[in-house]
Order: C-alpha cells, then sequence, then structure tokens
C-alpha cells in the first residue's frame, strides 16, 4: 500500500494553469496598480490575463488599459453600469445593456484599447448584497416579487442573447461568470434561481464558475471539488479587495494555504482557473509566491463532500418540482391518499 501511495505521488506531475486575475479597483488605485513594474513582470511571468470590471469609461482608466496593452498582458473587458443603474448587469437593466456594450465600444475606439475578449457579469443587483449585510430577512420581500418575474426573465435573455451576438460580430469572444447552481437549474428545467436570484440564462464561449470558498468556508472546498467536476473554468478566491462600489459586503479573504489549496482543488478538474483577485493577490504577496509556485491537482476529495452532494440532490428535487408542478401535486396527492387510507 505505502509504495502504491509513492507510485501514485510520482506520477503527479505540476499543472500548468492559465491564470486570469480578476481586478476592481477605482480608476485611481488602478493607475497606482499597473504603475509598479513588479506586477506587470509578475503577470507576464505567470503568463497571466486580467479582467477588468469598468462602471466608469474615463480616460484615467483608458490609460491604465493601455499600460497592461504595452506590457501585453491580455485584457478582458467587462462593461458595467454605474452604480445607481444596479452596477452589475442583471435582470432588471437588461433593456440597457446594448447600449452601455456601446458606450464601452465607442471609449474603445477613442483611445485605441485592445482587448482578448469580453466579459458579461450578470449578477443579483449590488443593493440585494448590500441587504445582506444590512438584515438578511429584508431579503424576503425584496426577492419574494421576483416569483412571479417569468417574463422579465425571457425579455432579458432575448436582450443578453442579442448582446452576446453583438459583441462577436464585433470580432470578440464572449465569456461570463457564473453561480454554479445554474447548472443544476438547467438540469430540473426550471427558472426559479433565475427569477429568485435575477440570474440570466445565457450561453457564451467561454463560461467561467464563481466557486469562491471564502464565501462558505466550512464547505466551500467540497462545494469547489462537486462542482468544478463539470467546469470548464473556474474562479476561485477571494484574496482580498471587491467592488467599487458603497457597503458592499468584504469577504474575508483566503490565506496564502487555502489559495494553494483551492488551487490545487480547481486543477484536478481544469487548467482554466481565474483568481478574485488581482489587487488582493498583490497586497498580500500571493503574487510573488505564485511565480515559484508548482501546483499539484489535489489526489483526493476534501471534507463535506458527501453533505455537498446530499444538498445539491436536494435542491435538484425542488428544482424539478418547480418545473414540473402537477406532477409534483399529483405525487403528493398519492402519499396522501395512501396515507389516509393506510391510517383507516
Amino acid at each position: 500500500m505505502i509504495e502504491r501511495v509513492a507510485a501514485t505521488r510520482a506520477t503527479r506531475q505540476p499543472a500548468r494553469l492559465q491564470l486570469t486575475f480578476a481586478c476592481e479597483l477605482d480608476a485611481v488605485r488602478l493607475t497606482a496598480l499597473v504603475a509598479d513594474a513588479t506586477v506587470l513582470e509578475a503577470l507576464r511571468r505567470l503568463g497571466a490575463r486580467v479582467t477588468l470590471m469598468l462602471s466608469d469609461f474615463s480616460p484615467a482608466r483608458a490609460d491604465a488599459v493601455r499600460a497592461l496593452n504595452a506590457a501585453r498582458i491580455p485584457v478582458v473587458g467587462i462593461p458595467l453600469m454605474p452604480y445607481e443603474d444596479g452596477y452589475y448587469f442583471t435582470i432588471d437593466n437588461a433593456s440597457r445593456a446594448l447600449a452601455r456594450y456601446d458606450e464601452w465600444r465607442s471609449w474603445t475606439a477613442r483611445h485605441g484599447l485592445v482587448w482578448a475578449g469580453v466579459g458579461l457579469d450578470i449578477e443579483p443587483e449590488a443593493r440585494v448584497y448590500e441587504q445582506i449585510m444590512r438584515n438578511p430577512w429584508g431579503l424576503l420581500p425584496m426577492l419574494g416579487p421576483r416569483l412571479f418575474t417569468g417574463r422579465l426573465l425571457r425579455e432579458a435573455q432575448v436582450a443578453y442573447t442579442a448582446l452576446v451576438e453583438r459583441i462577436r460580430a464585433d470580432g470578440y469572444r464572449v465569456e461570463n461568470y457564473q453561480f454554479p447552481l445554474i447548472t443544476d437549474e438547467r438540469r430540473a428545467g426550471s427558472t426559479l434561481l433565475q427569477r429568485l436570484l435575477g440570474l440570466v440564462d445565457v450561453a457564451t464561449d467561454r463560461e467561467v464558475w464563481m466557486l469562491y470558498s471564502s464565501v462558505m468556508r466550512r464547505i466551500g472546498p467540497a462545494l469547489l471539488w462537486v462542482y468544478g467536476a463539470e467546469a470548464k473554468a473556474i474562479a476561485v478566491g477571494t484574496t482580498g479587495g471587491g467592488p467599487d462600489i458603497p457597503s458592499h459586503p468584504q469577504i474575508p479573504a483566503l490565506s496564502w494555504d487555502e489559495l494553494a489549496r483551492d488551487l490545487a482543488l480547481a486543477s484536478r478538474w481544469t487548467t482554466d482557473i481565474y483568481i478574485h483577485s488581482l489587487e488582493g493577490c498583490v497586497s498580500n504577496g500571493f503574487l510573488e509566491r505564485l511565480q515559484s509556485y508548482d501546483v499539484l491537482p489535489a489526489p483526493e476529495a476534501p471534507r463535506g463532500v458527501l453533505v455537498v452532494r446530499a444538498l445539491r440532490a436536494a435542491l435538484r428535487m425542488v428544482l424539478w418540482g418547480t418545473a414540473h408542478p402537477w406532477w409534483t401535486l399529483g405525487v403528493l396527492g398519492g402519499v396522501f391518499l395512501l396515507v389516509a387510507y393506510g391510517v383507516r
């Protein structure tokens, strides 16, 4: 047995990862970050890409993008809304998404910016995250009415599908960043989570599943393992930082050991890995450590995998029930009749 384990370890090779770092800094702090030659050199050594969240299209931000272009670091642009319009692309502002993309396109042409692609970050609006921090119970009146927004969801899907086609026609590859629960909803044929959370299921060239273990530390690694097995690209984190909007929750950052563990878990399933965030990695010294770190794919599952699989099975049952209400009512009615007959 010892010899077999030793042989297995001997055959494991460091994973050659394609790393992408997400960056959500405002223009001033972004300018300072890209002015640091050591940061640019580290990104070059890693062969890494950067995804930039763009809530404004200012000359200062354009200068920062040009600095990354000059350093030959591939950059994916993520057009966003102003904070007062939700910040993220959402189910509610889908009708304005194409106009916002056109603003980004004009800004790009005006400043001669070069992009490796365009990202769509379709999430609940910023106010949802702020409400979670103030009082989670306040989500009930905020999200409850969304259960009856089937038409709004269909319109949003049409709008975002048209946006993806427009971006492709402009010569860019499109990627989006998605909560992994969406795969359970797809299999169940449900739209409950999309209506409730304001998500939109839209097809792009690369779908990145956000599997941040920092959000649910107890079962985060197990979630990464279970959902990662089906992912083509995985985002891990967070190492610190966050959206440049007021009152947004600041999630406790991962330590180096936790980040290294998540990279090992993710690399078991894919080499296309995103790290949130670039600024967190820089401030914590992780960017330097990553240059000399050989990621070995995790040899075994972390603790909690059985719990996650059980929770996922329960979620699928609920989602299937919402997608097939008459079948569900029929089954429940049959069970009631059996129990009633048995009692007699």
